[in-house]
């Protein structure tokens, strides 16, 4: 059997010496760079497009070395590693072993016990790039998640110390995600919450889509600091716009198409699944675009609806998962009017399925206490916060 490490990247030689010593040829080479490009220019709509793009990044990642990366799983359910284990299009091997030298990781090694942690320490001493799954469990001294005898919030303050950079992978790092769940019964927060005196990429996802992770990584890799970020922290390259932007059910939103049950005639031929509570309207990833396993599909493409994975305190906001999010005014038809009771006749009568989209976006009836059980409080569509982690544990 092959050694696996054998014509490994070395930490010493450049990504192009590497390549060139593993007999990839420039035209692959340049195929991996433009299918990067490809992410990030459309986001970051530069002179050029990804023709131009993949050529810098071609330059730039020519001559990048091998970093060391710390892996850490907290309080977590190993999901989003498995995420990246199971990707069709970046095989485990190709990123491990080729793009970074993974360090530690409590899944994948094989030391345990004291010489785990001697590999850690060892790992922690040098620059690295520090990926994080799982949230921070502050409750009980940080007694509900433990690893090496050591709480989840010592473990990241040591590992993040002399860290360049630093991803929190998944829901559960970015804020918490189904821990963080009124009532918060662990303490759980993200990684954010903790390390506070330098930038934190939020990769979103319950899981993220694997390509997500990679592309951020090559970004890195790279250009030596993180993609441009949105307001929460997450690649704008993959978080940059809503499902329902490109959502191939999108036109039978505009139409006023609706299925009404998983098994009736309009979900069968493949009508919006708004009212089945699909809550691709409020969320931004790149689940339409990108999808799953080798772009085959998505859960709106199978007939299932989003459920707003990538938003923050989903398992609050975006619940119950199967009722529709608050009713869209469209502007010019009423505050009655909306993307329930429009039909085709109307929007083209009146404005027209860009009025539909953009009203989409910013528009909807605050929540109030006596608000009907179809309602739900959604940020981007102005409602109010959840309550804080405080005021949970109070209750």
């Amino acid at each position: 059997m092959k050694d696996p490490m054998e014509g490994g990247w070395s930490r010493g030689e450049t990504f192009a010496e590497f390549l060139t010593r593993r007999g990839v040829s420039r035209r692959e080479f340049l195929t991996f760079c433009g299918r990067m490009a490809a992410c990030f220019a459309a986001a970051a709509a530069l002179p050029g497009g990804a023709p131009a793009l993949a050529e810098e990044m071609a330059q730039k990642l020519s001559g990048a070395r091998r970093p060391g990366v710390i892996y850490l799983q907290l309080q977590e359910c190993t999901g989003c590693l498995e995420s990246l284990l199971r990707s069709g299009s970046s095989p485990i091997d190709r990123l491990i072993l080729e793009q970074v030298s993974l360090d530690y990781n409590e899944l994948l090694m094989a030391p345990s016990g004291d010489a785990a942690e001697e590999v850690l320490r060892e790992a922690a001493a040098r620059p690295h790039l520090l990926l994080v799954n799982g949230s921070v469990p502050l409750g009980a001294g940080g007694a509900y998640c433990t690893i090496g005898g050591d709480s989840a919030e010592n473990l990241l303050r040591r590992a993040a110390r002399k860290a360049d950079a630093i991803m929190a992978v998944g829901a559960c790092a970015e804020y918490g995600c189904v821990q963080a769940a009124s009532p918060n019964l662990t303490g759980a927060v993200g990684v954010a919450d903790i390390i506070t005196d330098r930038p934190v990429i939020n990769i979103s996802g319950c899981p993220p889509i694997a390509e997500t992770i990679t592309a951020t990584l090559t970004y890195y890799l790279a250009y030596g600091h993180p993609p441009p970020l949105d307001g929460q922290g997450r690649p704008l390259f993959a978080y940059g716009q809503r499902i329902h932007d490109k959502c191939p059910r999108r036109a039978s939103f505009d139409a006023g198409q609706f299925a009404e049950r998983f098994d009736d005639e309009n979900a069968r031929r493949g009508y919006c699944l708004y009212r089945l509570g699909c809550k691709g309207p409020a969320t931004f990833a790149p689940c339409a675009t990108v999808e799953w396993n080798l772009g085959q599909s998505f859960p709106i493409k199978a007939g299932h609806p989003c459920l707003g994975c990538t938003e923050r305190h989903f398992y609050d906001r975006m619940t119950p998962f199967y009722r529709r999010l608050p009713g869209f005014v469209v502007p010019g038809l009423g505050v009655e009017a909306t993307a329930n009771t429009i039909g085709v006749a109307a929007v083209a009568a009146s404005v027209g399925g860009v009025a539909v989209h953009s009203a989409a976006t910013v528009i909807a009836r605050k929540r109030t206490k006596k608000a009907k059980p179809e309602t739900l409080p959604l940020a981007v569509l102005g409602d109010a916060e959840p309550p804080s982690r405080d005021e949970n544990q109070k209750t």
